[in-house]
Formats: C-alpha cells, structure tokens, sequence
C-alpha cells in the first residue's frame, strides 16, 4: 500500500484560454474544469489510477465544497476533521501549453488538528511500502513539518516503517533535507537551486547532478530531480542516470511533476530497477503534461514512445 498526505489540499480550477493571456485585457475562455488537487492527492490520483492500493490522508471539514470534488476523484481517502475549507488555486492554460498559476496560501491549521494530522499518518502508515509528503504547508505549521512526520512514523514503525518520498520547496524542503532522512526527495531544478543558494533553472545536466550528488547519500537516501521539457535526473546511492521525454502536445503543466513522483513510487513498489523507476516517472510526467487541468494520468495516457535512459555516473 501507498499513503499520501497533502497537508494543504486544494479546489484547482482550470480555464483553458483560446490565445495568449493577455494581463489587464477581458478574454473569453474555451473551457474550465474543477478536480480535486494538492500534490499528495495528484499522486494518489495516478497512482489509484493504475491499480494499486492507496489512501490519501488529508484535512478536511465536514460540508466543504472539496469533498464532491474528492468523492469524483474516486480516492480511497483518510480526512483529518478541521475547522477551515480547502484553498481553491487557478490555473490559466494557453494552445501553447503556456500556464499561468495563482496559488492561495490555505488555511491555518491550529496546533491540535496539525497534531491530528501527524496521528493521522502515523496510523495510515502501517504496513505501507511507501509514504508521500506532497506539497506546500498550510499556515499555522512549523517548516519541519515534515520532519515530525518522518520522525513519528519512523518511531512508532521502526524496522517496517515505509519508504519516505517528500515532494516539497522552500523552507520545508530545507528542513526535511537538514533533518529528516528521506529516502527519495523530488524537486524541480529551480526548487533544487533555492535549496543550494545557486540558479540551476534551466543549467546544465552537470549542474544539476553536482547538487545533488551533495545531498546523496549524506541528507538523503535518492533525489528525483525534474527538469520539465528536459527530462529528468535521478541520483541514488548506485549512480545517476538522466531521462529525456517523449515527444507530446502540451496542454497543461500543472500536476506533470506529480504524476513523475507517481511514475516513481509504482514502479519502485513494482520492484523496478533505477533506470525502470525513472524511465516510468518521465512517461507519468509527460502523460500528465498532455492533459488537460491537474487530471491525473492512467495507463492508457501514458505515451507509446521509448524514454531513453542515459548513465551519467
């Protein structure tokens, strides 16, 4: 079994415009669409999708508008009780793939529901192959958030605790890399370079293997490190190899490096080699990137063209 949690999930809605955005200007829109988001519950989303057993731990309110949103996404799901209704996010996609995101900050979870939400997971989590910590944290919650997760979890486990993958950025990625051991981190290039103090958006491949290569094995077990249209890098104790996507229509680029993590985390659980494990994460991120809104790929989305794989240490 794979858990999730998304401590800060959100309403995505999703307008799919005709022609550039164009900022100050009224446009008409082609569509719009609403799923439930957050990236632990895009994960679980792909992953659910694909046949395996998994539960999405998250905070939720009785009588928020997220819950139908939820019950459509089919999940098999653990909500934490709070006062507070999910955060809604917009996405504004162009016919170039082009998207535009504002992102609300959620709402403050007290001291006693972010406690829950810690025995929340810890009780999700026995017996699981995996745990995914996915996504921003809500107000009210220390940046080691996420450290006090992996710490409980392991601690009430021990030698069956779960693999632990965070996806996070900014200060909860910094502190779970100081203090928290996970066992696979996946961030993007731009959130790999907040972390090390230098620019690696857009760098070369080289760039992005030395940082991470600084964190492997030393602050954590793996890095997935994804470079959007680029592909992406996986470092492990054994090596590092890079991926180049297929060739795809981009429709929308929200959620592509959450169903990566996906891609990931099902084949591990598969028992997949490394190269097997990233070659999987580029095809979830490229289906998901062909599709529109935060949908979450299945199987059948996934691209029919071969992902090379490159040993580069």
């Amino acid at each position: 079994m794979i858990v999730t949690l998304t401590a800060n999930p959100s309403l995505d809605r999703t307008v799919v415009l005709p022609a550039p955005l164009q900022v100050g200007d009224v446009q008409s829109a082609d569509s719009a669409r609403e799923d439930a988001g957050g990236k632990g519950i895009n994960v679980a989303r792909a992953i659910a999708a694909a046949g395996e057993d998994c539960l999405a731990v998250l905070p939720l309110a009785a009588g928020d508008p997220f819950v139908a949103a939820l019950r459509e996404a089919a999940l098999r799901t653990h909500p934490v009780p709070v006062r507070s209704h999910v955060r809604a996010n917009l996405a504004i996609t162009d016919p170039a793939g082009v998207t535009t995101k504002l992102n609300l900050p959620g709402a403050a979870l007290s001291a006693d529901e972010a406690a829950a939400v810690v025995d929340a997971v810890v009780s999700a989590s026995a017996g699981a192959g995996w745990l995914v910590l996915a996504g921003s944290l809500p107000p009210g919650v220390a940046d080691d958030f996420y450290v006090r997760i992996t710490r409980a979890v392991r601690a009430a486990h021990g030698a069956a605790s779960p693999f632990i993958a965070v996806d996070a950025s900014g200060a909860a990625l910094a502190a779970v890399v100081a203090d928290g051991a996970p066992d696979l981190i996946k961030p993007n290039d731009d959130e790999l370079g907040e972390l090390a103090g230098m620019p690696l958006d857009g760098a070369d491949t080289a760039a992005v293997l030395e940082v991470a290569r600084s964190l492997v094995p030393a602050r954590v077990g793996a890095a997935l490190v994804t470079l959007g249209s680029r592909g992406a890098v996986l470092v492990t104790t054994d090596g590092a190899w890079l991926a180049r996507p297929p060739r795809i229509q981009v429709r929308s680029t929200v959620g592509a490096g959450d169903s990566s993590l996906a891609g990931y985390v099902l084949a591990a659980t598969r028992g997949a080699d490394h190269e097997e494990r990233l070659r999987l994460a580029i095809r979830y991120g490229a289906a998901a990137a062909s599709l529109p809104g935060t949908q979450a790929p299945t199987p059948a989305d996934l691209p029919a063209d071969d992902v090379p794989v490159a040993r580069l240490a």
